[in-house]
């Protein structure tokens, strides 16, 4: 399966953890603090990583950064933190995923599966698409709007692609959790709209004056302007 570094401070969360993901097979190295966790980060290459943001000697986002210095490792970050903010600042320093404790084993080893798709993607379509003024190039990974050049995330450029590429009509934030993200849905999940937020704001619009992204109340997300 894979090595799974988990950085928590909570003996019992941290054994508890182990014993399941080493249950479904994984290799678990445990860390009990940010600085221990950056030394195996880098000694034992781990192929994911759990971070809880709530450690003693460092604060996680903090860690998160540096490890981001010297690794792309895939990084979960697990914690007690459910704002929205907290979410929006860890994603902002690096995570690739975002679980809010407490959780079960099986979401966990779901989630690890799935960063774990995605750090090593298939070959792109070669297809461009072309929307709205909106232009991407899925095999260069580039996109722009109106001939201006869009400065994307990865996770921002594929979420466009995917909308963009089904031009008016609604996705649901299901469908996006499951093909974007790759991840199970749940309707506590905020990653979509955190993404959204920070797409609309790179189109130049907001979500009380969309013009190319359009929330339809209790469906989705639709990508095209009105008629």
């Amino acid at each position: 399966m894979a090595k799974v570094l988990i950085v928590e401070d909570d003996a019992t969360i941290r054994t508890g953890v182990l014993k399941a993901l080493a249950g479904r097979g994984h290799v678990v190295v445990p860390a009990a603090t940010a600085l221990e966790g950056l030394r195996l980060a880098v000694a034992e290459a781990p192929d994911v990583v759990l971070l809880d943001l709530g450690l003693p000697d460092l604060d996680g986002r903090e860690a998160l950064r540096m490890l981001r210095a010297v690794s792309q490792v895939p990084v979960i970050v697990v914690t007690a933190r459910r704002t929205e903010g907290e979410m929006v600042r860890a994603l902002d320093a690096g995570a690739d995923d975002y679980v809010v404790k407490p959780y079960g084993a099986e979401q966990i080893d779901a989630r690890i599966r799935a960063v774990l798709r995605r750090s090593a993607p298939p070959d792109p379509p070669s297809t461009v698409v072309e929307a709205d003024g909106v232009r991407i190039d899925p095999r260069a990974r580039t996109a722009t709007l109106d001939g201006a050049p869009l400065e994307l995330t990865p996770r921002e450029f594929d979420l466009l692609h995917y909308l963009a590429a089904r031009a008016g009509a609604v996705v649901s934030k299901r469908e996006l959790l499951t093909e974007v993200w790759q991840v199970p849905y749940s309707a506590a999940d905020k990653t979509v709209d955190v993404h959204l937020s920070w797409l609309r704001r790179k189109l130049g619009e907001t979500a009380l004056e969309p013009r190319r992204l359009h929330t339809v109340r209790r469906v989705g997300v639709r990508f095209g302007r009105l008629p």
